[in-house]
Parts: C-alpha cells; sequence; structure tokens
C-alpha cells in the first residue's frame, strides 16, 4: 500500500487497533494484503489473524456484510475462517487517527497445510476437495439473505478494479480498454437466476485456503461479491493456467485446464449443480479475470520495466488477447 499511508498507520493506528483485540504491536507479524494490512498474532496459545481495512476500500457496512456471510457458511457447516470479537464484544472496530480510518477485524487463523505453486499445478486431491467446498459455498448461497438489507455486498461489476479501469490502464491503449468494456458489456447481458446468481466467495485461489484431512478451510471473504456462481470455478482455474505463457504455453494451459475441471467438477457435483450452459460461459469469465489481473498489475506496478520476466512476458501476451477478446485457454468450444 502507499507509503504515506503505511507510515501513518503503522504509527498509531495498528497499536491501537492491537489493543482491541487483548494484543500488542510487538505481538504482531506482518503478513502482507493487497488492499488491507494484514497481520498474525498469538493469544492463548491459539493464532489469529488482525486486519485493517481502509475506509476508502471498503465501508463498515460492506465489512459487516463480508462477516454476516462468513457466519452464515460456518452456521451451516462450511469449513472458514471465523471472525472473532474485540475486547469491547464487537466484531468490527472503527479507528480514526488524524486523517486515516480503518476498519478493524480480527478471525481465527485457517487451520490446514497452505499450498503453492508448483505443487498445485499437479494436484488432484486438492482440486476434488476445492470443488466440494466451493459446490457446499454456492448450495448455500442460493438460500443466503443478508440480515438487514444495508449490509448486502455489491455486484461483480463493482469490483475495485474494473470501477478504477481507466485510472490504472494506459490511456494510449485504446484497443485494451476497447476489449475490456466490450467483455463487460457481454457478460453484463448474461441471464440472472437463483440457481446461477448469488453471493460467492469472490477471490478463490491456493492462497486464500488451506487444506486438511477433512477438506477445505477457505479465508479472505473480503472480495465476496454478487455473481455467477461459474465466476468462483473460474477464478480458481485462471490462477492454474496463467502461469503457462512462451510458446509452450497454450498447449500446457489446455491439459492444466482439463485436470483441474475433471477432479474439480467430481466434488462440486457432490455439493451442487451447475448447468451446462454456464459450463460453456467459462472463456467470457476467463477473460473477465484475466482483464481484473491485468488492471491489478498496472496498480500494483506502475514500472513494468521492474518486473521479472514472467511478469513482462504476461503483460504483453494478455494485452494482446484482451484487445482481441481470447481467453487464456478455452477447452469448452
Amino acid at each position: 500500500m502507499e507509503q504515506e499511508i503505511e507510515s501513518k498507520f503503522i504509527a498509531e493506528i495498528v497499536r491501537y487497533g492491537a489493543s482491541l483485540y487483548d494484543t500488542s504491536v510487538e505481538e504482531l507479524t506482518s503478513i502482507g494484503g493487497s488492499m488491507n494490512f494484514v497481520y498474525e498474532y498469538q493469544r492463548n496459545g491459539h493464532p489469529y489473524i488482525l486486519r485493517f481495512t481502509p475506509t476508502e476500500h471498503r465501508s463498515m457496512d460492506l465489512v459487516k456484510g463480508e462477516l454476516d456471510w462468513l457466519l452464515y457458511l460456518h452456521c451451516n457447516g462450511l469449513s472458514v475462517s471465523i471472525p472473532v470479537e474485540s475486547t469491547q464484544k464487537n466484531l468490527v472496530e472503527y479507528v480514526h487517527v488524524n486523517d486515516s480510518s480503518f476498519i478493524v477485524t480480527s478471525f481465527l487463523k485457517a487451520k490446514g497445510k497452505a499450498v503453492s505453486y508448483p505443487d498445485c499445478l499437479h494436484d488432484h486431491e486438492l482440486y476434488y476437495k476445492c470443488g466440494a467446498a466451493v459446490g457446499k459455498l454456492h448450495a448455500f448461497s442460493k438460500a443466503y439473505t443478508p440480515s438487514t438489507q444495508t449490509i448486502q455486498r455489491k455486484d461483480w461489476h463493482h469490483n475495485f478494479y474494473l470501477m478504477n479501469m481507466h485510472k490504472f490502464i494506459p490511456a494510449d491503449q485504446t484497443k485494451v480498454i476497447l476489449g475490456c468494456t466490450n467483455t463487460i458489456s457481454l457478460i453484463k447481458e448474461l441471464p440472472i437466476d437463483a440457481e446461477s446468481y448469488g453471493l460467492t466467495h469472490g477471490d478463490i485461489h491456493v492462497g486464500n485456503l488451506r487444506v486438511n484431512e477433512s477438506g477445505i478451510t477457505l479465508f479472505d471473504f473480503d472480495e465476496a461479491q454478487y455473481s455467477w456462481f461459474v465466476d468462483d470455478i473460474v477464478t480458481q482455474l485462471y490462477y492454474l493456467v496463467y502461469v503457462y505463457g512462451g510458446d509452450d504455453g497454450r498447449e500446457l494451459r489446455e491439459s492444466q485446464a482439463a485436470r483441474f475441471m475433471e477432479h474439480f467438477m467430481k466434488g462440486y457435483t457432490l455439493e451442487n449443480t451447475i448447468d451446462d450452459y454456464w459450463i460453456k460461459k467459462i472463456p467470457w469469465f476467463l477473460l473477465l479475470r484475466e482483464i481484473i489481473v491485468y488492471i491489478g498489475m498496472y496498480k500494483n506496478h506502475p514500472d513494468l520495466s521492474k518486473l521479472n520476466q514472467w511478469g513482462k512476458d504476461y503483460i504483453a501476451e494478455a494485452k494482446i488477447r484482451i484487445e482481441n477478446g481470447i481467453p487464456i485457454v478455452d477447452i469448452w468450444n
């Protein structure tokens, strides 16, 4: 995050926020975060996560909506990282110091094994477990109603990166911007019904889950949004295929996509059903995810010359795909 904000933040807000959860700055370990400041701490021998969300990123109501969704899933039996109360018996705290305002939340740290690249690229059991967990999440979503309308999460097209496309994509990339708007317009025309559209996780990938003997524990629901359920499936697929680039990339992406979908859908269909119509729309949602990642690359790396070779190759290849409306992989048409 921006250095100026972070320096002010660390000085006062973290100290006060930590005290609200019976810990201290000295006991916090920074574990990163893209849009949030995220820390780990110990309390009574158990690991917890402490998250500071800038109010420019999320409103208090949107964070409450995230926690409402999490607790609903937990109460219905899905393994998720649940929020915990502060010393004031609140699930959400608001901290304001000088000109900086943050929403502070804490969660039980998800138990289980972390998964990373390249191990995740051939883990059939992982795909199956992910499918079962996500299928269950989508089945529960069909019956979910926020406890109050004021905390309802937003729809997919309010995604931060999509909303700030013109801010981050260079103005001279007119073909990219046209490609983005065309893809978004196509997706906006898709039908919406209770069987295919509802509240989703919004950012499932190997960095936001832990694996244990009983299955998958999901965490980081900060991007929870209303979208088509296939969008949640595609997010996982995208991050397993986008690592393959260069001349041999297409064939490797196709084999990876087939491998993931075969085992993921075996788990998914145990818990939920999805019409073939949506499976055939996967290429559209892969394009949408690529647009989000492409915009995110420009936001997080203003000087692309400092990217490693993979990053430079990815930007070049993604640019061509977005301009021409070509999904990163297509084994469905």
